[in-house]
């Protein structure tokens, strides 16, 4: 009995040496997707959909991508946290029609397996204004030389940079490394047969289970460790974008970023204007806020931030100054200015619509144009109050003084005043203010008053 159960006890360990580092076998699939341009939303979604395969255990993850591209920035952040998972990571241009352009093909390399439907392309990942080594953090367009010289040896630093970069990846992953460099110093493209011929990626498959059947019991390296696949039969998860993903998405759009600038600009200055409803602080602040933190997560030029806060400045200078109109056309032209230079990247999808651009200023303009029209009719109009309001409004005796007939008291704008007049008065008596003296009035009678009543 001792012998048998120390024979047991052996196999149990042999079969643990056996499928030693064999981890994840029977674990889920998740799938995540990328259908839009790169940048902190998807960044912020892979990473912690990266994160979360790998506590539940999962065996694969597969990212399936259609993208133009997008922000080095994020692009970086999305290959370290394929390189560091010890879930391994299988991209997957997907459906026809599909492309992993720019920044996608940097990602398609970095993963442990790199498939394609038919119909589908990559390549074309010279890269651009995006935040590449030979521009300080911080600084501008504006802040550079403008010397062809200069242009051309920062233009040289970020091709070379990111020819290296993606060399790197594909021999890190056996892939064709040729190929990748010419995709950065020529923009290539190739469609997914001459992929798959040249060794650019790993696969060819129609659809996402063509492509767990044809991974299934392959081992692959993810973190050191070798990883068998078992995907025949194992569950795949779809992973969709939450809330969190949703909203980053649409404040980090620009355009939806200077909206929410000129949204806070006005709220906050229609509160200052007529406290006390809240409504236009509260929308303002939240507006402006959500702006202040998209503009931190893109690559902004901070000469065209100032342009706008100064553009808005000046029209909103244009409703309490007599400057005809001077101050108010030269904010609108530094609105402008500021908002097209105000992202600096060329990245797919991260620019400002020109015609949203004249929208919101000729908006501006109006906006401000009807406040000063408002301010000065209310100039125009006669006043109402204080003593212009007071002398010559009409005004009823409400009481006689009982030792004089010539003196009593009316009510006017709220308040009983004792008045005088030439003539004796009577209660209920119309009468007309003439004069001020302090705290008491000089009215005359206006028309003849019955007697008795």
């Amino acid at each position: 009995m001792i012998a048998r159960c120390w024979r047991c006890l052996l196999l149990l360990v042999l079969l643990g040496v056996a499928t030693g580092g064999h981890a994840a076998a029977g674990g889920s699939i998740w799938m995540l997707d990328i259908d839009d341009a790169i940048g902190p939303a998807s960044a912020d979604y892979l990473v912690r959909g990266l994160d979360q395969a790998q506590q539940q255990g999962a065996q694969l993850v597969v990212i399936r991508m259609d993208t133009p591209g997008g922000l080095d920035s994020s692009m970086r952040q999305i290959i370290k946290a394929i390189l560091a998972s010890p879930v391994p990571v299988a991209t997957f241009v997907a459906p026809g029609g599909a492309r992993a352009a720019s920044a996608g093909t940097y990602i398609l390399y970095a993963s442990h397996v790199a498939a394609m439907a038919p119909g589908t392309n990559l390549g074309a990942a010279t890269p651009v204004q995006i935040g590449m080594p030979g521009k300080q953090p911080g600084e501008t367009k504006d802040d550079q030389t403008d010397t062809p010289d200069d242009q051309d040896t920062l233009a040289r630093k970020q091709v070379n940079d990111a020819a290296a970069y993606i060399r790197g990846l594909a021999q890190l992953r056996g892939r064709n490394a040729d190929w990748a460099e010419k995709a950065v110093r020529e923009a290539v493209s190739l469609s997914a047969n001459e992929a798959l011929r040249l060794k650019v990626i790993d696969q060819m498959a129609n659809d996402v289970p063509d492509l767990l059947r044809q991974l299934d019991g392959k081992t692959l390296q993810a973190a050191g460790e070798p990883r068998q696949l078992q995907t025949n039969d194992a569950p795949l998860v779809e992973h969709l974008p939450d809330w969190r993903t949703r909203l980053l998405a649409v404040i980090t759009n620009p355009s939806v970023a200077l909206i929410l600038i000129m949204i806070g600009i006005y709220g906050l200055l229609f509160e200052f204007m007529s406290p006390g409803t809240g409504v236009g602080g509260v929308i303002g602040g939240i507006s402006l806020l959500l702006a202040l933190y998209a503009l931190q997560l893109l690559p902004v030029s901070y000469a065209g931030v100032a342009l706008i806060m100064l553009g808005l400045a000046f029209m909103i200078a244009e409703a309490f100054l007599p400057s005809f109109g001077v101050v108010g056309f030269g904010g609108i032209v530094a609105f402008v200015v500021g908002a097209v230079i105000l992202m600096d990247t060329d990245a797919p999808g991260y620019g400002i619509p020109l015609p949203l651009i004249v929208t919101l200023a000729v908006a501006s303009a109006l906006l401000l144009g009807g406040v000063l029209g408002m301010a000065m009719r209310a100039r125009r109009r006669a006043l109402v109050s204080g003593d212009a309001g007071l002398v010559g409004s009409l005004v009823t005796v409400t009481q006689v003084t009982a030792d004089n007939p010539f003196c009593g008291s009316v009510q006017a704008q709220g308040e009983q005043w004792q008045v005088q007049c030439a003539t004796p008065l009577q209660p209920g008596q119309s009468v007309r203010v003439i004069a001020r003296h302090g705290v008491r009035l000089e009215v005359s009678a206006t028309a003849p008053t019955a007697q008795g009543e």
